[in-house]
């Protein structure tokens, strides 16, 4: 879809290779989009939208996706960045380009964390 190289994450990876993504492209940061739902998530393109876009190709159902950005070098919380065009969605109740939601966010952040080991 783009030269960021965008890929689909079903098996856990290493930050390591987050951080060559990122290197790749933004430098410091990638973005995601992950379904809640199916415990995957969409990586390394330039949009949210693309990523959004290959995980509903993929039989993702729109309401259980959510975009969010990645610090891989960080760590703790501040990691993860909860700010995509794609979570504004006032019928779900998310008026922000944030998550509103806790439990939505604890569920990405579960996601996230079986998804990407630090070793």
């Amino acid at each position: 879809m783009d030269s960021f190289g965008l890929q689909i994450v079903r098996e856990p990876l290493a930050r390591a290779d987050l951080v060559a993504i990122a290197a790749r492209g933004f430098g410091d940061m990638i973005k995601a989009v992950v379904d809640v739902e199916r415990g995957i998530m969409a990586i390394g393109a330039e949009l949210h939208a693309d990523e959004e876009a290959a995980l509903l190709d993929d039989g993702s159902r729109q309401p259980d996706l959510w975009g969010i950005n990645l610090y891989p070098d960080d760590s703790g919380d501040e990691w993860i960045e909860f700010d995509s065009m794609i979570n504004v969605r006032p019928g779900q109740g998310n008026r922000s380009r944030g998550v509103d939601d806790e439990a939505s966010r604890s569920a990405i952040r579960r996601v996230v964390g079986t998804l990407v080991r630090d070793a």
